[in-house]
């Protein structure tokens, strides 16, 4: 068991303002296992404490939804998922959602799709490149983007404003004090359609300091946009 238990994850939610079911903690339990147990083969993640996957990963990932508004049956994209976060929290939250969860390493889209199955919530688990996808079929399908990465707030939003449609937003989970990096995003956010909408500063029960910004989409990406990856990190915008 890689879980602390279903008293204490419910506590965690409950003072998140987040209701957590039994079924909801069987499949966040199995998720931690099967985490920590592929962690042994691929790198997903230097967190595989109890705790630790409880707090740093889990409700880090579901706080977002209480501070702001996922609208009923959207289609979200979690870019860049890596092991699954946000995204696959969130859908168990709120299983409603249509997700897809994308990812450019196959290793970790064959354990999302495993855990995915092993759990039985429905996702799309695709492995592809967010510069090359963001211009495809997937363009401006999406209600929500998310990402919880360690990209530049303006490499970011390169990566996952072209995936939403306009009245959508890009929901990006950052670390603490980032007030330098969204001024230094402002150019970049609007030349890719969007606008910062809200910047929430809030802190995990770790003492972790945490970021959510909201930027929603106003006006059509380009379609010069995605750039290449080199070109994102050479000249961001």
């Amino acid at each position: 068991m890689n879980l602390i238990s279903f008293e204490e994850l419910a506590r965690l939610f409950k003072d998140a303002s987040l209701d957590l079911s039994e079924e909801q903690y069987v499949k966040l339990l199995k998720y931690a296992d099967m985490l920590v147990e592929w962690n042994e083969k691929i790198n997903l993640t230097a967190i595989t404490d109890p705790e630790g996957i409880a707090t740093k990963h889990f409700l880090d990932s579901v706080l977002p939804l209480t501070m702001f508004s996922l609208p009923q049956n959207a289609r979200v994209i979690d870019v860049g998922t890596g092991a699954g976060f946000p995204g696959i929290p969130m859908k168990i939250m709120r299983d409603d959602i249509d997700l897809t969860l994308m990812d450019s390493l196959n290793k970790r889209v064959s354990f999302l799709s495993e855990v995915c199955g092993a759990i039985g919530i429905s996702a799309d688990c695709t492995h592809e490149r967010a510069e090359d996808s963001g211009k495809g079929e997937k363009r401006e399908r999406f209600d929500i983007a998310t990402a919880r990465a360690v990209a530049k707030l303006s490499v970011l939003a390169e990566y996952c404003l072209p995936f939403v449609k306009v009245g959508g937003a890009f929901a990006a989970l950052k670390g603490a004090d980032c007030k330098e990096e969204i001024k230094a995003s402002y150019t970049a956010i609007k030349t890719l359609g969007g606008k910062t909408e809200q910047v929430i500063e809030y802190t995990l029960p770790t003492g972790d300091k945490r970021t959510l910004v909201i930027i929603r989409k106003i006006a059509p990406t380009p379609k010069a946009y995605p750039r290449p990856k080199g070109k994102m990190n050479k000249k961001p915008l």
